[in-house]
């Protein structure tokens, strides 16, 4: 039987042959520049996560670089050599650039990036990291957030740099910091969250002293602006294995400092479900929900299924009868969401609609068995509009109960209003459902200009077609003027 030393060469083999085939793929792009910094008297090398990917079997088409030159010598180096460059990043040292390459028989886009040596340190009193150009590639490589992205391959030479065992910690898909923890969350506080997020993206388990670290200084990630703690818990909520990543954030207490409604559900019961918390039944749903994606990681569905719940510890209520209830809490937790949403700098559309989804994910409750009338079905689909499809699937992840008898009648009843909706559908337009007549028509019969009176009958005409269905020109016009007589 084997030992674990020879499994652990048997994996660093298959990896290391792993990065050969993907570097040679890139090499005619990578090779070509390589020779350019060269001529001008510079060094070029592959580093980061793209080696890390190179060696996991799965590097693409964007490629990080780093090299000794200053950003203006680079600029000098890939404006006559790169299809397109831009300096988005020149303050931090990066230049960008995008180059189309022959691999094979085809033409590929790479993107490019090229960072000069560095070293960034916050200020403790800084959002924002304080960069300076190092001399060496060793220098650039210790301050690297984990061991894993802390390797390059030296170009056009191949020659592999490997000072803090990164290979052997991918081997054993482990994340680890080049140096001590304590020194590299205090130099750049966001690298807690990487280490959540790279626990989820790559399926990594993180070394025990980088959790104690990530623990006592959750703090520190105060300093670090919404936007970058956003960007950063978004790749986290979008990869294979949220649930990882997220259990690391409560559990370190990271989450406490910039999503602090997902821990305090840990506290809750539900009360369909008292064998799980809240907290456990939310990721549980969005697991669920992210099984149901059809076109790839949806970050809309993924949040709204996370946060579904968070409006339970503010509405828990404990009844005579020894129950627990949570009466509106899709309300309360819609405003939650917003507030929550709007302080880490997301788009007002995402906030408007992750609120609008947690707003609704209990409306499907009340349709029972097939009770709903044809009104009632047109409320559902108009309020839900063009978030619809995933209202669907948050709908159908919201059921964790172990009971199969119950999953399968919730499964069956949702299949019935979804098969309503359908026929609907055929009978009427009810993705963009309006009154039976326009602002203009309601002016004309009424004899009025534009104003409030206006807005107020197209309401009335509103309601009546969501109530009655479709109705013809003559209808809707008799009934209007009922409607206007009744105003006096």
């Amino acid at each position: 039987m084997p030992n674990a030393n020879e499994d652990n060469l048997t994996e660093l083999s298959q990896v290391q042959r792993r990065a050969v085939s993907e570097l040679l793929r890139v090499s005619p792009v990578a090779d070509d520049l390589a020779r350019r910094f060269q001529q001008a008297g510079f060094s070029l090398a592959l580093v980061g996560g793209s080696v890390r990917d190179a060696l996991l079997g799965r590097l693409g088409n964007d490629l990080d670089f780093t090299t000794d030159a200053r950003p203006e010598d680079v600029l000098k180096i890939v404006r006559p050599w790169a299809d397109s460059v831009w300096e988005v990043g020149i303050a931090f040292g990066t230049v960008g650039c995008q180059k189309d390459g022959r691999v094979g028989d085809a033409v590929q886009r790479f993107e490019i990036e090229v960072t000069t040596y560095r070293s960034e340190a916050y200020d403790r009193t800084s959002r924002k990291p304080e960069v300076s150009y190092g001399d060496s590639i060793e220098e650039d490589l210790v301050r690297r957030d984990f061991t894993v992205n802390a390797m390059a391959v030296a170009l056009p030479e191949k020659e592999f740099i490997d000072p803090h065992g990164g290979l052997e910690d991918l081997a054993a898909r482990v994340l680890r910091t080049p140096g001590t923890p304590e020194d590299s969350f205090s130099d750049d506080p966001l690298r807690m969250l990487r280490a959540a997020r790279f626990a989820a993206q790559l399926d990594f388990e993180v070394a025990p002293e980088v959790i104690g670290a990530m623990t006592d200084m959750a703090d520190r990630i105060e300093i670090v602006s919404a936007e970058r703690i956003r960007d950063e818990f978004n790749k986290l909520i979008l990869s294979p294995h949220p649930r990882k990543g997220l259990a690391l954030l409560v559990d370190t207490g990271l989450a406490a400092h910039f999503v602090p409604e997902l821990p305090a559900l840990r506290l809750e019961s539900d009360e369909h479900h008292r064998h799980k918390d809240v907290y456990e039944h939310s990721l549980t749903v969005l697991e669920q929900a992210i099984d149901l994606e059809e076109n790839g990681p949806d970050l809309v569905l993924r949040l709204a299924a996370l946060l579904h719940d968070i409006g339970k510890p503010r509405t828990r209520r404990f009844e005579t009868d020894g129950r627990v209830s949570f009466h509106h809490h899709e309300v309360v937790g819609a405003k939650m969401t917003k507030k929550r949403l709007t302080a880490l700098k997301y788009s007002n559309d995402m906030v408007k609609d992750i609120g609008r989804l947690v707003e609704l994910h209990l409306r499907f409750h009340g349709y029972g068995t097939g009770e709903w009338t044809d009104s009632a079905v047109r409320r559902y689909v108009r309020d839900a509009g063009p978030l619809l499809e995933r209202l669907h699937k948050l709908t159908r992840s919201d059921c964790t109960t172990r009971n199969k008898r119950k999953a399968s009648a919730l499964s069956r009843a949702y299949d019935g209003l979804e098969e309503r909706i359908a026929q609907l559908k055929e009978q009427e337009e009810l993705d963009s459902i309006r009154p039976d007549l326009d602002g203009n028509q309601i002016m004309e019969v009424l004899g009025v200009g534009p104003g409030p009176v206006v807005g107020k009958a197209y309401g009335f005409l509103l309601e009546l077609r969501l109530e009655n269905g479709p109705m013809d020109h003559d209808d809707a016009v008799s009934a209007l003027k009922e409607w206007w007589a009744a105003q006096g």
